[in-house]
C-alpha cells in the first residue's frame, strides 16, 4: 500500500462497485468488462485459461499470490480443509490468495470467488465447504459460477444433454471450457445435483491430485507465482534501483539476497 501511495496511485474504482446484495449477473459482467475477457468458448485448456485470468487480474492491479506451503518449508503444506483461498480487499492494493495445495481443478473457481470478494469491498477467507451459509460467501459462490458458467445457457445444456452424469458433466466441461468439478459446483449451487454428489466429486479429484508425482519444477517461477508476479517485479525493481535493501527485498521474496538478479531475469525485470 505504502509503495501505491509513493507512487501517486489511486484507489482502483472496481474494488467495492457492488455489494452482496447486487445482481449477480451483472457482477459478474463487470468483472469480465473490467478483466477483457470474453466468455470461455473452449479455445484454450482450463489451466490457459486460470493463468490468462490471473495475468487479467495482476493487470488492472490485483495482486493474485499463490502457494500450497507454510513460507518455504515444503514440507508443511496449506491446510485445504481449513481454508481454499482469502481476498483482502483494499482499495489500492486488492490482494487475492488461492491455496495451490488445493486441487488444480479447484483453483480456477475459487480465483473468480476471491475476485468477487474484491468487487464487493468484502474480505474474506473461502472454505472448502460447498455448503457454507454465509451471506457474502454464497454470493462469491455465484459471481464466480455465473462469470465460469453463465447460468442461462447452462441451464439449457443440462437438461438437452445425456442422462448419465458422468457424461453430461464431461460434455458440459468441454462446452465452457472449464474443468469437471467446476461444472459439478455450479450444478450444485443451482440445486441440480446434491451436497453429497459434489462433495464426493471434490474429495475424488483431491485425492487423485494427491497422489500424483511432484517434479518440483522452477524454484524462480514458484517463487513469483508465491508473491504475485506485479508484487514481485515492484519488489525487484525497488531493489536493483537501491531504494530497497537486497536483503529486505529478498525476505519479502523468499528468495537469498544474492540470487535477486537471478530472480529478476526469471520475471522479467
Amino acid at each position: 500500500m505504502e509503495y501505491q501511495k509513493d507512487h501517486g496511485r489511486d484507489p482502483l474504482p472496481f474494488v467495492g462497485r457492488f455489494t452482496a446484495n447486487s445482481p449477480v449477473v451483472e457482477v459478474a459482467a463487470d468483472i469480465r468488462s473490467v478483466l477483457n475477457v470474453a466468455v470461455e468458448q473452449g479455445q484454450r485448456t482450463w489451466e490457459a485459461y486460470f493463468r490468462d485470468l490471473i495475468e487479467a487480474a495482476e493487470r488492472v492491479g490485483i495482486l493474485v499470490m499463490r502457494s500450497g506451503i507454510v513460507g518455504n518449508n515444503t514440507r508443511r503444506k496449506l491446510d485445504v480443509s481449513e481454508f481454499r483461498g482469502f481476498a483482502i480487499s483494499d482499495p489500492l492494493t486488492p490482494v487475492v490468495f488461492i491455496n495451490s495445495a488445493d486441487a488444480p481443478a479447484a483453483r480456477l473457481f475459487t480465483l473468480m470467488h476471491e475476485l468477487a470478494h474484491i468487487w464487493i469491498g468484502a474480505s474474506g477467507i473461502s472454505s472448502v465447504a460447498p455448503g457454507n451459509s454465509r451471506r457474502e460467501e454464497t454470493f462469491c459462490n455465484a459471481v464466480a459460477g455465473e462469470f465460469l458458467v453463465p447460468r442461462e445457457l447452462f441451464w439449457q445444456l443440462w437438461h438437452a444433454g445425456p442422462a448419465e452424469l458422468s457424461l453430461l458433466v464431461a460434455e458440459l466441461a468441454r462446452r465452457f471450457h472449464v474443468s469437471r468439478l467446476v461444472i459439478m459446483r455450479r450444478a450444485f449451487d443451482l440445486g441440480l445435483i446434491d451436497q453429497t454428489t459434489y462433495t464426493d466429486h471434490y474429495l475424488a479429484t483431491l485425492a487423485e491430485f494427491r497422489t500424483q508425482d511432484n517434479n518440483g519444477g522452477n524454484f524462480y517461477r514458484a517463487a513469483g507465482a508465491k508473491n504475485s508476479r506485479r508484487f514481485a517485479q515492484a519488489v525487484v525493481t525497488e531493489a536493483l534501483s537501491g531504494r530497497l535493501l537486497l536483503r529486505e527485498a529478498g525476505r519479502l521474496l523468499g528468495v537469498q539476497p544474492n540470487k535477486i538478479r537471478e530472480f529478476a531475469e526469471q520475471i522479467g525485470v
